[in-house]
């Protein structure tokens, strides 16, 4: 800005010299040294101050690259958190994606195999968006990770990843979270909901809700949620989500939600996974447009099988 104004003086000053001082040039030697040691001057200036934005430009491009770089590197690091490849045994099918809204994401999904042929699987929205909530996320995925494989319960999963984002972030920060544990054995899915959307149940009769049972995790130092289970039969498909889903639009006052997710699943249900997925993808994106307000995640899962072995 400096610089600009340092510029625009001495063109000034140059103009109104020549203006002035036209009338004088062929009658005094002095008034056009002096003319022309001005315009000499305002030139010099005017070439350095070019030659210092160059460098400022150079500089700042440098600097964007470097940001570009570190940015992409997170990415990778945030892709490589996300299961690779989803299980397709255990009498269950997964179908799942996370559509960031600004290049990393603060949602979060997972599928997870535990003993005796048990699944473990998750979504999880972290408050905020950016490189901060990217972090708290990747946070989040190693301590469920280690909590899971030490075999604790969905309860104590949720009690103690509420106890650990509590002290990190001091309750500043907090993240609704869906963790449901499936036993092919009984077809019996216990879980835990913390302030998550309620994910969508469809059978082959209903569509049901699997609603909270508790406040998201990190507000409260202490947090003990309610264990609810459901049965699931052979065709029934769960639909897991971000509220991205649902609020795709909201800043056009215009948001997808529930009502309409809920009836575009319940008349997909039939076809594979991925196509649902696919096709809810290009509803949200019809509605809102391709620039997303925020993180989009969308974990489908689907009873294949039935257990011979219970009666």
């Amino acid at each position: 800005m400096r610089d600009k104004i340092y510029i625009f003086g001495f063109l000034v000053g140059a103009g109104l010299l020549l203006y002035v001082g036209r009338s004088l040039l062929e009658e005094s030697a002095v008034v056009t040294w002096g003319l022309t040691f001005a315009g000499t001057t305002a030139a010099g200036v005017l070439g350095m101050a070019l030659y210092r934005v160059q460098l400022e430009l150079r500089a700042s491009r440098h600097e964007l690259a470097l940001r570009q770089a570190e940015l992409n590197f997170a990415l990778e690091v945030q892709r490589a958190l996300f299961p690779r490849q989803l299980p397709a045994d255990h009498g269950l099918e997964f179908s799942g994606v996370c559509v960031p809204a600004r290049g990393i994401s603060g949602d979060y999904y997972d599928v997870v195999p535990l003993s005796s042929g048990r699944v473990g699987f998750a979504v999880a929205d972290i408050s905020g968006k950016g490189i901060s909530a990217a972090i708290l996320m990747s946070n989040l995925h190693a301590v469920l990770r280690t909590l899971v494989a030490a075999g604790c319960t969905p309860a104590e999963v949720g009690a103690r990843l509420n106890q650990h984002l509590n002290q990190v972030t001091e309750g500043l920060r907090f993240a609704t979270f869906f963790y449901g544990e499936w036993n092919p054995t009984t077809r019996c899915l216990s879980y835990v909901n913390a302030g998550h959307n309620a994910p969508f149940l469809v059978s082959a009769h209903r569509v049901q809700r699997l609603v909270p049972c508790g406040p998201p995790l990190g507000l409260f130092p202490e947090l003990e949620l309610a264990v609810r289970e459901c049965r699931l039969e052979w065709g029934d498909l769960l639909a897991l989500f971000s509220d991205g889903v649902t609020e795709a639009g909201i800043e056009q006052g215009r948001e997808f939600g529930e009502e309409r997710l809920e009836k575009l699943i319940a008349g997909q249900a039939g076809k594979p996974l991925a196509e649902i997925q696919q096709q809810i993808l290009t509803a949200v994106t019809r509605w809102a447009g391709q620039e997303l307000e925020d993180d989009l995640t969308l974990l489908l899962v689907r009873v294949t099988e039935e257990n011979k072995e219970t009666p």
